[in-house]
């Protein structure tokens, strides 16, 4: 429950984040605001190595709610837009979920590397102050990476001139932010969206599955989270290249299918841990569902007739109610897995986790007749 409010708070101030930024993100080079998001990220990675107190936990979940979304996101996304042009949008942004992916992959193999060498023994018999410094490690790690990344970026990604058109300057206005809503995929990409951040969310409880459900050592649950980050790349990719084949709608489609059957079978309580091989399919499977909607989703822009110049602010708007799940989702996930005993809390959770994939297909079909209507 800590940590689920921990992410609330995140998740809280990430919303009005992504609304502000989305406006920002039309007005500035991607690049310059990219960079300082990164920089300012990795700050937040020093205060966090100290292991401080709950309460200032909290000012710094806040405090990363504006450094990796306000400065950052809707200029990633137009960025990767821009580059996709007309006929790539969804091998743009498979790339760019696929090299997401794989870097969470490394840094998440790494750390467990780092952790687990830290450690004497890697077991329970650790005390508290080996933990803490083993951890220290990787936090200091992930901190670097960060800014190594954050100058990179800052000083050799390029802008493309067309950004900077007198268009652009009104971004701002209430203008843009009305016509942008005028458009009823923008609603459905919201839902869309909403739906499957949910399963991403979840996917930060596949190690703790493993760990308390399947009875994984600490370091081996680790490992299968890591792991299947790296189905990511491949799932993002894959889908990307069929996306452009087609269109990005009929394979969000499938995507979504995929995520409830997957849902489907943990939600029904079969997996106990003798099933080890069960377990692994069934992640497998919720994970190739949830990994092909999530690297998708944005590159519907181009489907629904969304001009480039208001493609931050149509990303901010969208992102305020998609990605509420940073607020919601992690404390429900908490309450269920504290509150109900061995493998029930987990149910209950993937219950949630169908619900919301029957409600993303939905909109994405509405969304697919609503291209065709035309």
């Amino acid at each position: 429950m800590q940590l689920g409010s921990l992410f609330s708070t995140y998740g809280t101030i990430a919303i009005f984040s992504y609304f502000f930024g989305g406006l920002i993100a039309d007005k500035f080079p991607p690049g310059k605001l990219m960079g300082i998001a990164l920089f300012t990220t990795a700050l937040g990675g020093l205060v966090m190595a100290t292991f401080p107190s709950f309460f200032v936990l909290q000012i710094l979940y806040a405090y990363w709610g504006i450094t990796t979304i306000f400065l950052f996101w809707g200029a990633m996304i137009k960025a990767t837009r821009l580059w996709g042009g007309n006929k790539n949008q969804g091998t743009a942004f498979g790339f760019l979920d696929a090299g997401r992916g794989l870097i969470a992959a490394l840094i998440g193999s790494t750390g467990v590397f780092i952790f687990s060498k830290v450690l004497k023994t890697g077991s329970i018999l650790d005390s508290t102050i080996e933990r803490q410094e083993a951890l220290r490690y990787v936090i200091l790690y992930s901190s670097f990476f960060v800014t190594i990344v954050g100058f990179l970026v800052f000083h050799f990604m390029k802008s493309e001139s067309k950004n900077k058109s007198k268009t652009n300057n009104s971004a701002l206005s209430l203008k843009n932010i009305k016509s942008v809503l005028k458009y009823k995929s923008i609603w459905l990409m919201m839902i869309i969206i909403i739906s499957a951040y949910v399963g991403y969310k979840i996917t930060d409880i596949y190690s703790l599955y493993a760990y308390e459900v399947m009875l994984y050592s600490e370091t081996k649950a680790a490992e299968i989270g890591s792991l299947q980050l790296y189905l990511r790349p491949i799932v993002c990719i894959f889908f990307g290249f069929l996306a452009d084949k087609s269109n990005s709608i009929k394979w969000i489609i499938i995507g979504f299918n995929i995520m409830l059957i997957g849902s489907l079978i943990f939600a029904s309580g079969i997996i106990t841990n003798h099933l080890n091989l069960i377990f692994l399919l069934s992640l497998v499977i919720t994970a190739v569902g949830t990994y092909a909607v999530r690297a998708l989703y944005f590159s519907i822009f181009n489907e629904a007739k969304i001009p480039i110049k208001v493609t931050g602010t149509a990303v901010g708007l969208i992102s305020v109610v998609g990605y509420t799940p940073d607020i919601f989702a992690t404390p429900i996930i908490g309450y269920l897995l504290d509150n109900y005993p061995e493998s029930l809390g987990y149910q209950y959770v993937f219950t949630m986790l169908l619900l919301f994939s029957s409600l993303g297909l939905w909109a994405s079909i509405n969304f697919n007749r609503n291209l065709n209507s035309r």
